[in-house]
Parts: structure tokens; sequence; C-alpha cells
């Protein structure tokens, strides 16, 4: 059996169950229609592992508040139901929750929060890529920034002022009533008034990057759009949350549209030093209601901020930006000046495709200025502090610390910074209570609460 299913395309449980038939307890099975799987086959059968498999096939979607019924509507014995993704939809499952068990008490904390994690250091941080390890200790370092300057009184009070220590402790991804709310960090760093090492997690939210063109166009179709990598089209939604992208990676535009009549647009994508990178037109049919494609651009990207038009009539109807950070470290150790030549000078000759789209700049009154030109080169060899310098200017464009609480105070004063908060009673903090989240013994009843 063992050696049969490594040949196989068969799901996990298919193992299970023809095991089980086939032992002393066949007569213990019970068929699979104690279980309501959420099928959607205009979403679930998108071929999207082509890379992967040579095969097609179809795949549950995640439950979301309109598929409540279906668990409403089932009139035979139910033990099993997929599938539930609270990083893409919790308000099913706090809805379920509550029709099963009843409503959680009043007031109960954490009911519209999740807290995913992302990375623990037990992991080791081999099994972070070199952007997520770049991004992580950008994060820390402006939630340092935001504890400093949470001060104002004596420039040599330096209480709330640290020195950041080694790695991430921890990253947590954060929702807040379905809605990413940005990147929880732990980190250790010594404080200077006092030269002890303190643990605090900081909360960076992303900044805002997509505006409709001023003034508005008469083309109202298109409602959003993003660009970012693992693109999920079977749930509609990028898995990298929040857009942390290097150099080397293959990024992916996406538009959410309205319905109506149908359209062609042009997408156009700018890089930091006003290099026209690719521009491509999408036919948008009357009922399309998303569109992604990924430009086969030549890499390396250049880092720092680039911005992606989308045109109607080569009018402007929107535009939207998104960051590609320098990176800080190589296969997880401090960057070499070989390696950011390689990296940070974009693509070869500066050509991101074969063909050059230069005598689109004035047409779309996008000047090419050389001092930038001049700015980007002398950023591709930076290394250090002054890189971090650089990374940090450019993450700090995108994202923002929203707060920054100390893990040391659940037993007592465990730092010196008198306005820092404890993260046990901060609302945000994956150290926060999570009572809905808590796993305890089945009641003699068989349910958990």
């Amino acid at each position: 059996m063992k050696r049969f299913y490594t040949y196989t395309l068969l799901p996990a449980e298919s193992f299970f169950h023809t095991v089980l038939e086939n032992s002393a307890h066949c007569e213990s099975m019970v068929d699979n229609n104690l279980r309501i799987t959420n099928w959607n086959r205009k979403l679930g059968c998108k071929c999207q592992y082509k890379h992967i498999v040579d095969w097609c096939g179809c795949s549950p979607n995640d439950f979301k508040p309109a598929d409540f019924h279906r668990f409403q509507q089932t009139t035979r014995p139910t033990f099993f139901a997929r599938k539930f993704e609270a990083s893409v939809n919790q308000e099913i499952v706090n809805q379920l929750d509550g029709y099963l068990f009843g409503p959680m008490p009043q007031g109960t904390p954490g009911l519209q929060a999740y807290w995913e994690s992302a990375f623990d250091e037990a992991d080791g941080v081999a099994t972070l890529s070199d952007t997520q390890l770049t991004h992580y200790h950008a994060f820390a370092r402006m939630g340092l920034t935001r504890a400093a300057a949470s001060l104002q009184g004596d420039p040599k009070d330096d209480s709330c002022r640290y020195f950041p220590m080694g790695h991430p402790v921890s990253v947590h991804l954060y929702f807040q009533s379905d809605q990413f709310q940005g990147y929880l960090v732990k980190h250790h760093a010594t404080n200077l008034a006092t030269s002890k090492l303190e643990t605090l997690e900081t909360w960076v939210m992303p900044r805002k990057t997509y505006k409709v063109a001023s003034p508005p166009s008469t083309f109202n179709r298109l409602q959003f759009a993003e660009i970012g990598t693992e693109w999920d089209a079977k749930e509609r939604m990028f898995r990298n949350f929040g857009g942390l992208m290097g150099p080397m990676d293959e990024t992916v535009g996406m538009q959410r549209w309205s319905k109506g009549p149908n359209v062609t647009v042009t997408v156009v994508w700018i890089d930091p030093t006003n290099v026209i990178a690719a521009t491509y037109d999408i036919l948008i049919d009357a009922s399309a209601e998303y569109t992604h494609y990924r430009p086969p651009l030549n890499q390396p990207l250049r880092p720092g901020v680039w911005t992606i038009r989308v045109l109607h009539h080569w009018s402007p109807v929107a535009e939207t930006r998104f960051l590609i950070s320098p990176l800080a470290y190589m296969k997880h150790q401090p960057i070499r000046q070989e390696d950011t030549l390689k990296l940070h000078n974009g693509p070869a000759k500066n050509s991101y495709m074969e063909q050059s789209f230069h005598g689109l700049n004035p047409v779309l009154n996008i000047p090419v200025h050389l001092g930038q030109v001049e700015q980007a080169k002398r950023n591709a060899v930076l290394t250090g502090p002054a890189l971090e310098h650089w990374v940090d200017g450019l993450v700090g464009a995108m994202w923002e610390a929203g707060d920054v609480c100390s893990t040391s105070m659940t037993g007592g004063p465990g730092t010196s910074c008198p306005v820092m908060q404890a993260c046990a009673k901060t609302p945000w903090s994956s150290l926060s209570p999570d009572p809905k989240s808590q796993l305890v013994p089945p009641h003699a009843d068989g349910h958990i609460r």
C-alpha cells in the first residue's frame, strides 16, 4: 500500500480509508457523505499548479459568510467541512461556532482578531528568504525609532532608546475583521539607559498605495489594482501578504473590476528611475471581476518604489505603487558589495524586455532625470549601515510603525521606558488574550464549549 501510494495523486485520506476497509475495523467505517465540501468549479479548477505537476485538478474553496446556508440546509449528520482558512475569512468560523455552541460572551477580547504565525526563532532564519529577513529587520528598527520618538522631553533621556540585537524572535500576520492589518515582529533590543536586553513587539501597518486619477476618469470599471507575488487564482488574493518583494521576485499585476461593457485598458510599469519596464493591453470582458498578468521582466528588478499606471484611451485611470526592496542579506548573511552590484543595479543594459518603451516617456509625461540614475548607481554599491539606512527609507515609505510594546512586562516592570505598554495588555499584540482560540479538553457531551 505505501509503495503504491508513492506513485498516486490520490488525496491522503483515501490511503487511510483503504487501510481501514481492509482491516479488522472495517465495520467501523463511516462513508464520505459526512462532510460538506465547498466546491466552486469556476474558481477551483484553475490548473494553477501546472508548473509543478502535469495534470489539472479541482480544489475546494474556502468557506465565506455567503456560504453559511450550506451548514443550515444539511439534513445528514455532518462532522467535517472543508475548507476553512482564517487568513482568508474568519467571520464564517465565528458564525459557525456561534451556530453550534451559542454566541461568545459579550466583550470577549480578540473576537474579530486573528494572528497567524509566519516565523519563530525555533524554525531558524534559514527558513526565511533574504527578502523576508531584510523586511523583518527593517520593521524591528521602525519600532525602535517609534519608541525613541515617544518621549518628547529631554533629548539626553535614553530610557526609550534602543539598539537592535540579533535576528527577529517571531513574526505574525495580524488581521482585524478579516482585513490584513500588517506584521507583528517580536525582537530583542538593548535599552541605552540601562544596557539591559529587552524583548519588544512592533506592529507595522501597510500604507495605502492605490489612488485614482485626479481629476477622476470617466471610465469607472476599475475598483482596485495591486502588485504582488504568490497570486492564488482560486481565492483571488496574494499569499505574500503586504507584498514583501526583492530584486529576483516574479511580480504579478492584479486588477479588480466592476461589471460593464467590454473595454481595453493599458497597464504601464515604471521603475524607480522612471524607466518604462513594460506596457501591455488587457481586454476586460463585460463580466470580468479580476484580471492578472506577470510581464516577463528581465531580472534583477531595480530596487526602489515602482509605479503602475492604468490607462484608458491613454488617459490616466489610477495608479498604484509597490516596493522592490534591496537585500540586506544574502544567504542569511550580511550582503557583500560584489553581490549588491549584481542584485541592486537593475537588469543588464537597463533593459527589462527586448522591446524598449523609451519613446513613451514623453507621451506619458514621465521624465528621466540624470540625477535619479546617478543616485541609483551609488545606492547599488551600498553595504552595512548605509545599506540599512537606504532600506529603512524605502520600507518607511510603504509601511508605518503603528505601535510597539514590551513582552517583559507580563510579570512586572521589565523596561525602563515609562510609556511602553505591556504586550499582554495591548489588543493588537500576539501576546494579548484570545479566548476563542484556546484549546481545552472536550466536555462530557463531546463539545469543546
